[in-house]
């Protein structure tokens, strides 16, 4: 079957981004009620208040915008997305996620490292692993020695401090 360029064709609604101009309007929604819920600044006609609405504000016409775009389908054509990479990348924030408490910093940003490695093709764990790990632990040593930050220390941080 062949792509026409046909009207009908172009003119097809894109309801990802409609979606998408949904998502915007119900964040825009979201931002002006916080915004109206502040306290304060009352004693000046601009205060901690003017800037949500105005964000809110630029929200809404973004998703107005947005909605007009796709109904219109005036979207560019996207590409085909890869399920593998996406799977490392997601796999790795889980895992970084979930491992941030009990193994500690190092050791769960370098399984993130090592995951988003073999998103872009390196699928060598056995070396990006201890690479991940040993570059997260200087990332933790600068961080938490030298900035004086609290970042989660697991059994690798407290072996060497």
């Amino acid at each position: 079957m062949t792509e026409t360029s046909s009207p009908e064709r172009e003119r097809r609604p894109d309801w990802a981004a409609a979606a998408i101009g949904l998502g915007l309007a119900v964040v825009a929604v979201v931002v002006a009620w916080n915004a109206y819920s502040l306290r304060g600044g009352a004693y000046a006609t601009v205060g901690p208040k003017s800037f949500p609405y105005v964000v809110a504000a630029a929200l809404a016409i973004l998703s107005v915008w947005t909605l007009v775009e796709a109904w219109r389908g005036d979207f560019p054509k996207r590409d085909h997305d890869e399920l593998g990479p996406i799977f490392w990348i997601v796999a790795g924030l889980a895992a970084q996620l979930l491992l941030l408490k009990p193994a500690g910093f190092s050791i769960a940003t370098g399984l993130l490292f090592a995951c988003a490695a073999a998103a872009f093709g390196k699928r060598r764990l056995w070396l990006t692993i201890p690479i991940g790990i040993a570059l997260a632990f200087v990332i933790w040593m600068v961080f938490t020695r030298l900035l004086k930050l609290a970042l989660p220390g697991g059994p690798l941080e407290r072996l060497v401090f």
